[in-house]
């Protein structure tokens, strides 16, 4: 409108234009804001359907390639899950933008399924215009777009096509500020329409996430080399198997044409070939060691035919055997526990089977526990292995079966000798301590006699029914004095395996 003083008749038109802006406004057609919506509902939807399939997408490459070759699979991974952090920024800007759409339009008509404020033409330019929003928002777009392009190689850059961009249109002035903001934004843009525009920046967003997503992704199963040099390579599982066992092994290339198969020969024979792979099986009824060459032949793309030769392959062949090693001894002893090891060699150690006469044995994968009652005997320790389906017998071993070594008989840590009248008097248990023995085996004294023996005094002879000392033994060593000779006698102990053991006597002389 004209400025400077006007007449009030000029002022009368002016109200009246106004007026009429104001109806026009309020005119806007309901079919036309229907249509917003539900172009909205279904620009939401396709976003969501497209968000799915790319969570989809990195879910089969975790469950595949990344779980499958993580060392070449991750680099493919992390690259492609920056393109979802640079998609998702954009999109949570976007939805607070449309956060206060809502506040601003007083929230959601039930009846329309619309803003109530929809047909406003004042909102969204208030937001988008008048306070810069827009521009903001324009830049982050082609932000995002640019920071998504440079996640890919520079040849897939070139055939890039994102509807991703935020672009004046064709003919504007390439020094004026705001155009792509005015377009979708400005002057007579209804909210429910500029809430459309939002909606469908983020499904452009979702759509170009996805299609870098694909392209990162499927770079994985792009041959990592060229096929154009070949090395005949021959794998056996082992070289050293047992007399009844087959002897297998793998002859293949290192590299090959998927669409055709080699021709694998060893010793003549023509071996079936699957995968470019060819599996040599030969028998092995006799002892001794064997070699074998493999030929490989392939067809060129020129029609040629170029042959390779394995490096010459051998493995040997043994009788069953197998190798029973105590952990500690080479005896069982009664009531301890016996760790044993076993193992066959060219067997996995999960194959054998093992069981013994003359005790118990428990365990699996090599490691076993052997638990043996009546010595004197001898204890037979039988291995097999399950080979291919038939278990078969590779080895007995005998051992022999002893009692636990007695113990000495201890007082104060010693066994006799002269000891201060003080330390002898500061004790009240007689012990029975195995020395020297790998087993952890414990034992008890139960019985024992004290005799107590001063110069010019009666002997004085006293008996306990346990390690410890009694009532009237701990009053006389009490007494003790230097010359007094304290002797212990008719010691009897019980060890782990419940037999009672007389132990020699000790004597001390005090000092």
């Amino acid at each position: 409108m004209a400025g400077g003083k006007e007449s009030a008749r000029q002022k009368m038109i002016n109200i009246m234009y106004l007026v009429l802006l104001a109806m026009l406004a309020l005119n806007v057609s309901d079919s036309i804001l229907d249509a917003f919506r539900n172009l909205n509902d279904s620009l939401g939807t396709s976003q969501a359907n497209v968000h799915v399939s790319t969570g989809q997408l990195f879910a089969a490459f975790e469950q595949t390639k990344l779980k499958n070759e993580p060392e070449r699979a991750k680099p493919f991974y992390e690259r492609a899950q920056k393109a979802r952090a640079i998609s998702e920024e954009l999109n949570a800007y976007i939805e607070k933008l449309k956060e206060e759409f809502v506040v601003a339009g007083q929230g959601l008509d039930k009846k329309t399924g619309d803003l109530v404020e929809r047909s406003n033409l004042d909102i969204a330019q208030g937001i988008m215009i008048n306070r810069g929003e827009g521009e903001k928002l324009k830049a982050k777009i082609n932000e995002t777009r640019e920071k998504l392009i440079q996640l890919l190689d520079p040849e897939e850059r070139k055939n890039i096509a994102f509807s991703l961009e935020a672009k004046d249109p064709e003919g504007a002035d390439p020094g004026e500020k705001g155009v792509w903001e005015e377009v979708n934004f400005g002057e007579g843009t209804p909210l429910t329409a500029a809430r459309t525009i939002l909606t469908k920046i983020q499904s452009d967003n979702r759509n170009a996430e996805s299609d870098v997503v694909k392209k990162i992704l499927g770079k994985m199963d792009v041959a990592v080399v060229n096929l154009d040099r070949f090395s005949a390579v021959a794998i056996a599982p082992t070289s050293y198997v047992l007399q009844g066992q087959p002897y297998t092994a793998e002859v293949f290339l290192t590299a090959s044409d998927s669409r055709s198969n080699p021709d694998i020969t060893v010793g003549g024979a023509k071996l079936a070939v699957k995968e470019g792979r060819g599996i040599y099986t030969t028998s092995t009824n006799s002892e001794g060691i064997f070699s074998w060459t493999g030929v490989v032949r392939i067809r060129q793309t020129d029609g040629t035919v170029k042959e390779y030769h394995t490096t010459e392959q051998k493995y040997q062949v043994a009788r069953p055997s197998a190798i029973v090693s105590p952990d500690k001894m080479n005896v069982f002893y009664v009531g301890v526990p016996n760790p044993v090891s076993i193992s066959a060699p060219g067997i996995p150690k999960e194959k054998l089977k093992v069981s013994m006469t003359g005790g118990n044995i428990s365990g699996s994968n090599g490691k076993y526990v052997v638990t043996v009652s009546t010595p004197g005997v001898t204890a037979k320790v039988t291995v097999a292995a399950d080979m291919n389906g038939r278990v078969q017998n590779i080895g007995t071993s005998d051992f022999r079966i002893k009692r636990i070594p007695d113990p000495k008989a201890k007082f104060a840590g010693k066994t006799g000798g002269a000891m201060s009248a003080v330390a002898i008097k500061s004790q009240d248990a007689l012990f029975a301590i195995l020395d020297n023995f790998d087993f952890d085996a414990k034992f008890t004294v139960t019985r024992f006699n004290l005799i107590i023996s001063k110069p010019r005094a009666d002997v004085v002879v006293l008996q306990s029914t346990s390690k410890d000392f009694s009532g009237p033994m701990r009053a006389a060593i009490a007494g003790v004095t230097p010359g007094t000779r304290v002797i212990f006698d008719n010691i009897v102990a019980v060890g782990p395996d419940g037999s009672p053991r007389q132990l020699d006597g000790i004597v001390f002389t005090a000092n």
